[in-house]
């Protein structure tokens, strides 16, 4: 049903003047042309949210409504003037625009008046459709007398006649370009900035704007003769679709499709007080795609476009506004849809799985279904964004849905995936109840990566019994140790306090870390060695999550709980046993508490490479000073430093006991030696080569 809110404000969704408006035709434009025509001007548009798309049509609303849902082909509009300009309507909820439409409508004597005013001339046939603001009739060209426009004169009407068969009565002020000098003037769109398409005489007013034009090839004759001639309007020989694009490319509005579309969940940055903040750390997935794409490598940036998600309103987070020039193609994600995709069904449902944690995984069909509404819209902007025969390029769990989605529509595309999580072995993914549904999507892939050999296995076991099986690569992913070596050399002499051991540990608040755990572990040891009553401090830098995943809450009440009770007990004198700082810290500061820690702890349950450990043995290394790692042997890069490492096994209390007991009784010749040698097992690829290498392996599979 048509809404009529009397909309007198802005939308957030409206475009701003540093926008691009492209305002069109239906019928012999936007629909006109062949299929490839029409699907690349869809694609172009959606790799573009910042061309605002107007339709102008003399269709109704219901029927303007109908051919939207019927034709997938057909751009999503911002704005439809309908009923040949005598109807503004805000596409985002279909309401009509009274504001706007009030003085386009002034005048108009209804359309009962105009029926039975004109009933003198039987030449004229009543279109049987719905009208609102105007009354239209179809009529022969020998028709169009000066007895029947006189007539129309007389009632204060104007008219239009178009494609030799349809006669529009419509009120004296309004058509497609006035209504369109409505919308301009409203939202202060500057003419050099507009683009507008047609291919009827009912079109004539638009080409009047004095804005860019484009008249498709296939346009009515009157149009092409009677339209303004000029720089400005183009009359191109490509019909419908085409021509639009083509005008597109001449005004340099439109980039082509990327040869590699990067795929992941959220952007390098996050949008946080009117800008874009980016990560503090160099090391990590976000800075190591940021890297590659801004130039900031020997290759001087890849030929790509990342394509994420974002929650922010899109008349604020514009992509041009990143930093460093990166290619963004940012997908909008209403806010309530992220909360049943990001914050439930992958933290609630997916991430216990990956973690080994079947107990804790809660499924919930309604927010599975945004886990799969935001993967088809991930999958259709990815499609839009990629070149014929390119290459895609997806990360982690939150798109395992894509590679089915996308492959099945571009049969053409290379798609890899690399799992930064780690993956579960096969029984505990089939505890999922979607399981079968992404163990089909994932067999879609061309590629996949990980960190390890043991998380690659899984994943081929997962897939044993298929016919095909993508190729799978292991790229344990490092840091950028040169970055890391450098800060910690030139920051400043680390206050420390005399016979104090301080232990360490950075990490995002997630029960996968075990924070409860060494909590416990740390009353334990206190106990037990009551020599480090006084002397032993732990510091725990864990920044919350992103608000609103309710997943880790109950870690949350049961950490500082645990923190509490650990330190009223033991408190005395000025010490308390833990520092518990809950907030997330810029890297220069956590690069002072690397350099300060006796000890590094490390307890995940499961855990990808974890970059910080990597972090602290550079820190301390490049220094000279003798820290120590205490790993869980459930990381990744406990695969990669073996026995080397002061391995520890979270599921065992005492184990994590005594393995800290001994990190922190170890002498400091043989603190130094043991990390000397471990930085000699840090082998992994720094993040522009581990970049080269994943997109080198991908892109080998189209051969």
């Amino acid at each position: 049903m048509t809404q009529r809110a009397g909309r007198d404000q802005d939308r957030d969704w409206s475009a701003s003047a540093g926008d691009r408006v492209l305002v069109a035709d239906l019928d012999g434009t936007l629909l006109g042309g062949d299929q490839d025509g029409r699907l690349r001007l869809r694609r172009a548009l959606e790799r573009h949210p910042d061309i605002t798309v107007v339709f102008a049509t003399g269709r109704s609303l219901s029927s303007v409504e109908a051919v939207l849902r019927q034709d997938s082909l057909l751009p999503v509009p911002r704005w439809i003037i309908a009923d040949v300009g005598a109807s503004i309507i805000d596409a985002t909820d279909m309401s009509h625009v009274d504001a706007l439409e009030r003085p386009l409508r002034a005048g108009w004597p209804g359309q009962e008046h105009v029926r039975e005013a004109l009933l003198g001339f039987p030449q004229l046939t009543y279109q049987e459709v719905a009208q609102e603001g105007r009354c239209s009739f179809y009529l022969a060209p020998d028709g169009l007398t000066r007895a029947l426009t006189s007539a129309v004169r007389n009632m204060g009407c104007s008219w239009s006649f178009s494609e030799d068969r349809y006669f529009d009565v419509l009120p004296p002020r309004a058509g497609k370009g006035p209504a369109v000098r409505q919308l301009i003037h409203k939202h202060q769109w500057p003419l050099t900035r507009l683009l507008v398409a047609g291919d009827s005489l009912n079109d004539l007013s638009l080409f009047r704007l004095r804005s860019h034009g484009v008249i498709v090839g296939n346009a009515e004759a009157g149009l092409t003769e009677r339209a303004p001639h000029g720089s400005l309007i183009h009359r191109s020989h490509l019909d419908g679709a085409a021509a639009v694009l083509s005008a597109l490319q001449r005004l340099d509005w439109i980039k082509a499709p990327a040869p590699l579309v990067i795929g992941y969940h959220r952007a390098p940055a996050r949008w946080s007080e009117g800008r874009w903040k980016q990560p503090s750390s160099p090391n990590g997935i976000l800075p190591t795609l940021t890297s590659i794409l801004g130039g900031k490598n020997e290759d001087g940036g890849l030929d790509a476009v990342w394509a994420a998600a974002v929650t922010a309103e899109r008349h604020d987070a514009r992509p041009a506004s990143f930093p460093d020039r990166i290619p963004m193609a940012l997908l909008p994600v209403p806010p309530s849809r992220w909360v049943g995709y990001f914050h439930r069904a992958c933290k609630e449902t997916l991430w216990p799985a990956l973690m080994s944690q079947p107990h804790l995984i809660h499924h919930d069909p309604d927010h599975w279904a945004d886990y799969e509404q935001v993967n088809a819209a991930f999958a259709h902007h990815i499609s839009a964004h990629a070149a014929q025969g390119g290459t895609v390029w997806l990360h982690d769990y939150n798109l395992w849905l894509v590679p089915g989605l996308l492959k099945r529509d571009r049969p053409d595309l290379t798609i890899g995936l690399f799992h930064h999580t780690p993956f579960p072995a096969p029984d505990i993914l089939r505890a999922l109840p979607a399981a079968e549904q992404l163990r089909v999507s994932l067999a879609q892939l061309d590629w996949a990566g990980f960190h390890t050999a043991a998380f690659a296995q899984h994943f081929r076991q997962l897939l044993q019994d298929n016919k095909t099986v993508p190729r799978i690569g292991v790229h344990p992913l490092g840091i950028d140790q040169n970055a890391v070596a450098d800060l910690a050399r030139s920051r400043g002499p680390v206050p420390t306090v005399e016979d104090t051991l301080l232990v360490l540990s950075v990490e995002r608040l997630d029960y996968a870390k075990a924070p409860v755990h060494k909590i416990r572990a740390l009353a334990t040891l206190l106990d037990q060695q009551p020599e480090l009553r006084g002397r032993l401090c732990f510091r725990l830098v864990c920044p919350p999550p992103e608000p609103g995943i309710s997943a880790y809450e109950t870690t949350r009440i049961e950490l500082e709980q645990a923190i509490t009770a650990l330190n009223t007990r033991w408190k005395a004198d000025g010490w308390q046993p833990v520092e518990y700082i809950p907030r997330s810290l810029p890297f220069a500061e956590v690069m002072d508490h690397y350099l300060a820690a006796d000890v590094f702890w490390v307890t995940s349950l499961a855990d990808g490479m974890n970059l910080t450990a990597q972090e602290y043995l550079t820190a301390q290394a490049a220094t000279g000073r003798a820290g120590v790692l205490v790993l869980s042997r459930h990381t990744g890069i406990a695969h990669q430093l073996g026995n080397a490492a002061l391995l520890t096994d979270p599921y065992h209390p005492q184990d994590l006991v005594s393995t800290l007991h001994t990190a922190l009784t170890m002498p400091p010749s043989q603190r130094k030696a043991n990390t000397a040698h471990l930085i000699c097992l840090l082998n992994a690829a720094t993040p522009a080569a581990w970049s080269r290498a994943v997109i080198a392996a991908i892109r080998d599979q189209a051969g």
